[in-house]
């Protein structure tokens, strides 16, 4: 099962997260922390998984993750989920963001938050894998953007 999915940019800023399982707030800005050193610290030639922090429930835990130009993808999940498998998942969603957003770059991420977050639930949901085709999730999005236009036309006064 998926736990959590962090998205921060070179400097360990935080630009989108999404846990699956309870934590505080000092709790969860700590995992972020912790999180972002394990990912930042390794070289661009290793794998790209490694056992989860202590604070994120240490050797059950793996870290799955994939660095994409200013930003870091991180995929915290139990020992259930296939390593290949997530990685698999992070570029799915990657790739639908740049199909979303022609070329997704850090600050789609920051002024399109809701878009982004609708993507992710059409990927995951509950910490659990919905959909893994790209052209199905980005149907959906593009219903909901007709919705969304739509509900603004029927909202704004006639005159």
């Amino acid at each position: 099962m998926i736990k959590a999915i962090l998205i921060f940019n070179n400097h360990g800023k935080p630009r989108l997260i999404r846990f699956y399982q309870y934590f505080a707030e000092d709790l969860q800005q700590q995992i972020i922390r912790e999180t972002f050193h394990l990912v930042s610290k390794r070289d661009d030639n290793v794998c790209n998984f490694l056992e989860g922090g202590s604070l994120i429930g240490g050797s059950d835990y793996k870290l799955i993750y994939r660095h994409y130009a200013t930003l870091y993808f991180v995929f915290c999940v139990d020992s259930s989920e296939s390593e290949l498998g997530i990685l698999d998942l992070i570029q799915v969603f990657v790739e639908t963001l740049d199909k979303c957003f022609e070329n997704v770059c850090e600050l789609d991420l920051i002024f399109h938050m809701d878009k982004v977050h609708y993507i992710l639930q059409e990927v995951v949901m509950g910490g659990m894998v919905l959909e893994t085709n790209m052209n199905e999730i980005v149907a959906q999005v593009e219903v909901q953007t007709r919705m969304e236009k739509s509900e603004v036309k029927l909202s704004r006064p006639s005159g």
